[in-house]
């Protein structure tokens, strides 16, 4: 983590990490093995690639420590959120809305064209808190719970299950392998978020009840079992509505109102950045107790 926020990727021209990669190797292998196959080669690869790994450092203390960083690295997203939610907040307050759309559509597949202040404002907030869960919370959890092929497998499961597109988007078939497993792996990272989210928010200035009262009463109705969580808590810690009509490529989704104050603008995108980096801050030492006690039950 403290890589991430050293050497991660504050400008666009820095080099990818390899994770930046797994789009474009499942676009080439579904040509050949469709999607699915596609899904469950890349997948079983970088658990398998993990569990190499682990084995061969099993026994090298000092060289799995530098390897787990290095995979932990490799997959983290905090430094990315903050970089494109910062940007977006600029772009809000300057009124680019043209160059806020595209920094959106890039994040998102939702179709950005005819959406205005508060409607980007809710798109940024929405795709903070759901990579905050993917790319930040996630990894964690598994990487503690299930070492190195935790970490890799979490992270390409992620990335696989947004290349199929939005999670709310109803209008696609999206009842993939991929996004199966996307939904599997994040049932517990996602309401781990939503725990931390709530925690985390009287540190930038949010509400703890109404990020609990929005989580409990308004995630259950969102159409994907896990997005819903981690968006309605954002949504309460910042006291705003989330959510409501989306319109994506294929068609329009009436998504649940999450949350209970008002529409949200560019100064909760900068709180949103603000909560997702105390969010990680939690997750990482919830981490630490989790792999303490993954370690004492494999002694």
């Amino acid at each position: 983590m403290a890589a991430d926020s050293l050497v991660g990727r504050p400008r666009r021209s820095s080099p990818p990490r390899p994770v930046a990669f797994l789009p474009k190797a499942a676009e080439a292998l579904s040509r050949h093995v469709g999607g699915t196959g596609a899904a469950v080669v890349l997948t079983a690869g970088s658990v398998a690639v993990g569990a190499l790994v682990d084995r061969a450092v099993q026994r090298r203390p000092v060289l799995r420590i530098v390897t787990v960083a290095a995979g932990t690295w490799s997959v983290f997203g905090g430094a990315r959120i903050a970089r494109d939610g910062t940007e977006l907040a600029r772009q809000l307050e300057s009124g680019d809305l043209d160059a806020a759309r595209d920094t959106v559509a890039a994040g998102d597949t939702r179709c950005t064209a005819d959406l205005d202040l508060p409607a980007l404002s809710r798109a940024s907030i929405e795709i903070v808190a759901d990579q905050t869960s993917d790319a930040v919370v996630a990894p964690l959890f598994w990487g503690a719970v299930a070492g190195m092929p935790g970490l890799l497998g979490a992270r390409t499961i992620a990335v696989l299950g947004r290349r199929r597109g939005g999670r709310a988007d109803q209008g696609r078939a999206v009842g993939t392998l991929a996004l199966r497993l996307d939904e599997l792996a994040h049932l517990v990272p996602a309401r781990l978020t939503a725990v931390l989210t709530t925690a985390a928010a009287p540190v930038v200035g949010g509400s703890a009840p109404s990020a609990w009262r929005a989580w409990r009463r308004d995630a259950a109705a969102h159409p994907h079992p896990n997005s819903g969580r981690s968006e309605a808590a954002f949504a309460g810690a910042l006291e705003i509505r989330l959510g409501g009509r989306t319109v994506y490529p294929a068609g329009v989704a009436e998504l649940p109102v999450l949350g209970a104050g008002r529409n949200p603008d560019a100064g909760h995108v900068t709180r949103a950045v603000e909560l997702s980096r105390v969010v990680g801050v939690c997750a990482m030492g919830a981490a630490v107790v989790l792999a303490a006690f993954a370690g004492l039950g494999r002694r």
